[in-house]
């Protein structure tokens, strides 16, 4: 068997139609804990949209037109929202213990994204031009130089910082995340603790 026959089997395997789009889903579900995965999803298709639009106008655009300031403020704070549910979508499995019963890759992809997400939203910060993000380019440099990281970036170079933060970064964390869905529809989402019963006494 060679290598493409082997991961189209495996693939039609555990990627059937009825585990990418099932028509029903177990309770507890319909839980809002379970919803946290969802908005953050919402929240990033926003992200995109507003940066590829931004991106294609550019900066005199979206600094200085009525509808390019409108623009830049959706994609400012559908950024908070997703980092807002991501956080709670974070924290809400980790007490769930979502990597049970054979989901320590989903997981770990998560985890990934999450770290991933956090340095774009950094090199975002970066690119506004202003103040705020020069003093952070400067007082950040030190850090980046001293973790081995000066010979190939230049957190300095605002070309370069913003070529990452709109191309680089946005493509590992497409990669990412549909990889996360998948395992995701693979595995199905990992269902509550059992509950505890308080055993009587003299049983």
């Amino acid at each position: 068997m060679n290598w493409t026959k082997s991961i189209r089997t495996r693939m039609s395997e555990k990627l059937s139609w009825e585990n990418l789009l099932p028509s029903e889903q177990p309770v507890y579900v319909s839980s809002l804990v379970y919803s946290f995965g969802v908005f953050t999803l919402s929240s990033l298709v926003f992200c995109i949209a507003s940066g590829v639009i931004m991106a294609a106008k550019g900066p005199l655009w979206y600094q200085y037109s009525g509808l390019g300031e409108f623009l830049r403020s959706i994609h400012f704070w559908s950024v908070q929202a997703f980092f807002f549910f991501m956080t709670m979508h974070l924290v809400v499995q980790f007490f769930m213990g979502s990597w049970r019963e054979g989901r320590t890759v989903t997981w770990v992809i998560g985890v990934l994204s999450f770290g991933i997400s956090v340095v774009d939203a950094f090199t975002g910060y970066l690119s506004r031009g202003d103040f705020f993000s020069q003093w952070n380019q400067v007082q950040s440099k030190d850090a980046f130089n001293g973790a081995g990281m000066d010979g190939f970036l230049n957190i300095l170079n605002n070309g370069q910082v913003y070529g990452i933060h709109i191309v680089v970064l946005p493509f590992i964390l497409f990669i990412l995340v549909g990889w996360h869905l998948l395992a995701v529809r693979s595995k199905g989402v990992v269902p509550p603790y059992p509950a505890r019963l308080k055993k009587k006494d003299g049983v």
